[in-house]
């Protein structure tokens, strides 16, 4: 579950797998896996969903503000270098950067859904194989 949460992603749900006795190797799919499908909720979220609570003013203010520290994070890397960018914003597993932030980034900057789902997925692949590696180093 904290796979698929904003407050963690793959970056907290693997380590927090791996305390338990459950086979890290499944723990790092299932993590990866759910971490993969926030992208599709996510835009469908964006595209349908955030349309139609913009009408409330404490929800505006706050998805401008996410909109805002979103394009500040992420704007150059991704404007010039495009789908590297991207895909090198979402593989760093430090806070603030990651699907959510790769899908809001995707949908501010109008980048193609197809390139941006690949770019999400390997910089996930790759977020998760850091962490996970280096918390079963130190499990």
């Amino acid at each position: 579950m904290w796979s698929i949460s904003p407050l963690g992603e793959a970056k907290v749900g693997i380590p927090i797998g791996l305390q338990s006795e459950v086979n890290p190797y499944l723990i790092f799919v299932a993590a990866f896996v759910a971490n993969v499908l926030v992208f599709p909720v996510m835009i469908f979220f964006l595209d349908h969903v955030n349309r139609y609570f913009l009408r409330w003013r404490s929800y505006k203010k706050g998805a401008i503000f996410v909109a805002r520290r979103a394009k500040k994070g992420a704007k150059d890397k991704i404007q010039k270098y495009g789908f590297w960018g991207l895909m090198i914003f979402v593989m760093i597993p430090i806070p603030g950067t990651g699907v959510y932030a790769g899908t809001i980034a995707t949908y501010l900057f109008n980048i193609e859904r197809k390139q941006a789902f690949a770019a999400n997925t390997i910089g996930i692949f790759f977020s998760s194989v850091i962490v996970w590696v280096t918390f079963m180093f130190f499990k």
